[in-house]
């Protein structure tokens, strides 16, 4: 059996699948591609086990076909020095031997049974639900959510991006108890309510693949597995099982102090001042009066301290709140608006950080939990 396809096309192809793959793996078959030569389609496949990408190539010269499982680590390092040229694969479907021949010359290991590579998951069919999402929406949900998740295994849950859907839109929701994310998006919905949350390792393979993507990408899950499928990858992962937090509870709904401003002002204000900050704790200090708020931070440690006062619109009464640095940079960061507001109660409860217009089709909601501040 054999096959011809371009160095440069293969290797960009195989540059895709590999981020699903780990450098310790339980099987050691895992440690290698999956290739699948069908009726003139390549088929290429990684996973680990939980997750699994595949993406799919067209063949103008092929004779045959079979599964076979080459090296993952041999073949990345070999194809990254070829120049864009024909490569032809000679397989022996007797025992798997692979000879890849180029204009100069020949390169040969051995390669496994594409048989004995895991089989991917299959869904329950009695419990799928699935719905559309085009895939710069979707690469959005995931970049403004996916910083916002936790790290905590004893709430599994909190470690996902959650995925709320009703029949008149979809919410995606990230939170580390921290701060939180409420993204309520209504270009995409299920045709009943239903949910499932997303793992970090897949959800940051979905980000790595979809910026070239423009298309819809159908998205199938049951009680366990999600699938995800554009017009040449697929990928398909374990969901986090269990039962989200009640997210619309803890965000408030009365702030009375809205303080309107530039995002990338503050941003540039938080990351002088910042520098300042404790390296523990990361506290900066916000002295918000009318038209204007005054940043601070201080490391009483190293007698460093540092404070900037910036424009913006409020006529409240004056209120000092006190949050994580990097934690209000990371939000300002995923919010795409040119200004913001900040709405707060007082310097105890929550503070909500808003896009002062949403796009289309959205409502955008950041919340972050303020810190103790010392006199």
């Amino acid at each position: 059996m054999n096959f011809t396809i371009n160095s440069g096309a293969l290797y960009s192809q195989l540059q895709i699948v590999s981020r699903v793959l780990q450098a310790k793996n339980t099987m050691s078959i895992l440690n290698d591609f999956l290739f699948d030569i069908h009726d003139g389609t390549l088929t290429l496949q990684a996973s680990d086990s939980e997750t699994t990408l595949t993406s799919t190539m067209a063949l103008e010269n092929h004779e045959g076909n079979t599964k076979v499982t080459i090296s993952a680590q041999w073949l990345m390092n070999l194809l990254k020095e070829f120049s864009d040229q024909p490569l032809t694969f000679d397989i022996n479907t007797d025992n798997f031997h692979i000879t890849m021949s180029s204009p100069n010359g020949q390169y040969q290991l051995m390669g496994h049974n594409g048989d004995e590579y895991p089989k991917m998951r299959s869904m329950e069919q009695s419990e799928v639900n699935m719905f559309n999402i085009s895939a710069p929406v979707l690469l959005s949900c995931i970049n403004r959510t996916l910083f916002s998740t936790a790290n905590d295994d004893l709430r599994p849950v909190m470690n996902g991006i959650y995925f709320d859907l009703d029949v008149d839109k979809g919410t995606v929701v990230a939170t580390d108890a921290h701060k939180l994310v409420r993204l309520i998006n209504t270009t995409f919905h299920a045709d009943a309510p239903t949910s499932f949350i997303l793992a970090k390792k897949p959800a940051n393979i979905l980000r790595g693949i979809l910026g070239k993507e423009q298309g819809d990408v159908l998205v199938t899950f049951d009680k366990k597995n999600i699938l995800f499928q554009t017009e040449t990858l697929t990928l398909i992962c374990r969901q986090i099982e269990g039962r989200y937090p009640n997210y619309n509870t803890v965000i408030p709904q009365n702030n009375s102090r809205n303080v309107v401003i530039d995002r990338q002002t503050l941003i540039s204000a938080i990351r002088r001042v910042g520098v300042s900050a404790n390296v523990a704790s990361n506290l900066i200090r916000l002295s918000i009066s009318t038209n204007q708020v005054d940043l601070a931070a201080q490391d009483i440690e190293f007698s460093i301290s540092a404070h900037e006062t910036i424009p913006c619109q409020y006529e409240g009464d004056p209120i000092e709140i006190g949050f994580k640095w990097t934690f209000l940079l990371d939000i300002l960061n995923a919010i795409e608006c040119d200004e913001v507001m900040i709405s707060l109660a007082d310097h105890s409860r929550p503070g909500l950080i808003l896009p002062l217009h949403n796009a289309d089709n959205e409502d955008l909601t950041m919340l972050l939990m303020p810190m103790m501040l010392n006199d």
